[in-house]
């Protein structure tokens, strides 16, 4: 029932609310991912998965250009104090991604997941997945009350995966910003702190190892997380 004032004005939920703690790099261990603050132990590593020539597509919808040196953009992201920056690595493999928490708002509780850049070894991996986990995870763990992404609303993909990953699109913010010489109209997506407490377990059912025919590596899945989520959101 909507709460009102005394003259009969509709007014939000009354919320306990202290702020939440800013989000700093940190590791973060799952099953198939391991997350590290990025550093300049993983620009060689980055060199070879995410900054050659042939990896330029997934540059085009960061506001970063392709660096020439991913030694030079290592150490300009992780020195960048609006950045909570996390290198990916596979366990058992190089770094090969790149995501970071960003547009922290701790006095109202919200933070953003972006800058995510994956390597093609990395992309439509089980342990590219965890590591979105990992991270909205920590955040909602540390209190925080609203998770967001954002991204080009033009880039396919990345609301492709926003939506697999239980997000929900909230619409699209035209002539946002201009970047790279062009317009970006972008798209928002969000999860809430109730809406995570709805898709936690989803999540960890489609993490677990009886959930792939191939445990040992977390590949051919039984049950796509898309359909975990939407079934957990559904049921709300």
């Amino acid at each position: 029932m909507t709460r009102t004032t005394a003259s009969g004005q509709p007014i939000g939920d009354a919320v306990e609310w202290q702020p939440a703690p800013r989000l700093e790099p940190l590791e973060l261990d799952g099953r198939w991912a391991r997350l590290e603050p990025l550093g300049p132990e993983h620009a060689t590593d980055l060199e070879q998965t995410v900054c050659r020539s042939e990896h330029e597509p997934l540059w085009t919808y960061l506001y970063d250009e392709p660096p020439a040196s991913a030694a030079a953009y290592v150490e300009k992201r992780a020195a960048d104090p609006g950045l909570a920056t996390l290198a990916i690595r596979p366990h058992g493999g190089p770094a090969c991604g790149i995501a970071s928490w960003l547009r922290q708002d701790p006095v109202n509780g919200s933070v953003e997941v972006g800058g995510i850049i994956l390597g093609p070894g990395l992309q439509r991996t089980t342990a590219a997945t965890e590591a979105m986990w990992l991270m909205a995870r920590h955040a909602f763990g540390r209190g925080y009350r609203r998770y967001e992404w954002k991204c080009d609303s033009l880039n396919a993909p990345s609301r492709s995966a926003a939506a697999r990953l239980g997000f929900t699109f909230e619409g699209v913010f035209r002539q946002a910003t201009v970047y790279k010489g062009r317009n970006r109209d972008t798209a928002w997506f969000s999860i809430t702190d109730g809406e995570w407490r709805t898709l936690a377990p989803a999540y960890d059912a489609w993490l677990d190892p009886s959930n792939f025919a191939e445990p040992s590596t977390g590949t051919r899945q039984r049950r796509s997380l898309s359909q975990l989520t939407e079934a957990a959101l559904g049921a709300t």
